[in-house]
């Protein structure tokens, strides 16, 4: 098993603990919330450096840099429906 392959199924492992624990604990006190703007922002902040933290830096191809995810390529890799969505719905 390579080295990528461990890191990978790390950041799998850690992003199923995130959804089934922490995530349910926050959408299950939303439910009496009222969510302002600046409540939304912070929700989204909050799970944005949840999953740079899961899933960590990238590499880049051309250069061979490490670099920090960008919220676009986070949702690209989980590709899931963030945490403002799912409260309102």
């Amino acid at each position: 098993m390579g080295a990528e392959t461990f890191v990978f199924q790390v950041a799998i492992q850690r992003f199923k603990i995130y959804r089934n624990v922490i995530f349910l604990v926050v959408l299950y006190e939303c439910d009496t919330w009222s969510l302002t703007l600046r409540e939304e922002h912070w929700l989204r902040v909050f799970e944005n450096r949840v999953l740079k933290r899961i899933f960590g830096p990238k590499r880049d191809e051309i250069t061979g840099e490490w670099k920090k995810l960008q919220n676009e390529e986070l949702y690209d890799l989980y590709s899931s429906s963030n945490i403002i969505r799912l409260i309102k719905s």
